[in-house]
């Protein structure tokens, strides 16, 4: 049986991806960027870190 990923798993599984190979700077202004044209960069972000604090990311940063 094929399990297909929720788009909110792939949104995840993406920004790690980001944010083990780039500061987290950089990331936020990669979604900015991508997301100039269309939707809300800010409820996106609220989104995907609804359960983080700023220093879970740097602190999830620096072990990569």
């Amino acid at each position: 049986m094929i399990q297909v990923k929720s788009e909110q798993q792939v949104l995840q599984e993406g920004l790690k991806i980001l944010l083990s190979n780039m500061e987290p700077s950089m990331v936020a202004r990669f979604w900015a960027a991508w997301n100039m044209r269309s939707g809300d960069y800010l409820k996106l972000k609220d989104e995907l870190f609804a359960q983080e604090s700023v220093a879970l990311v740097v602190q999830k940063t620096r072990k990569s």
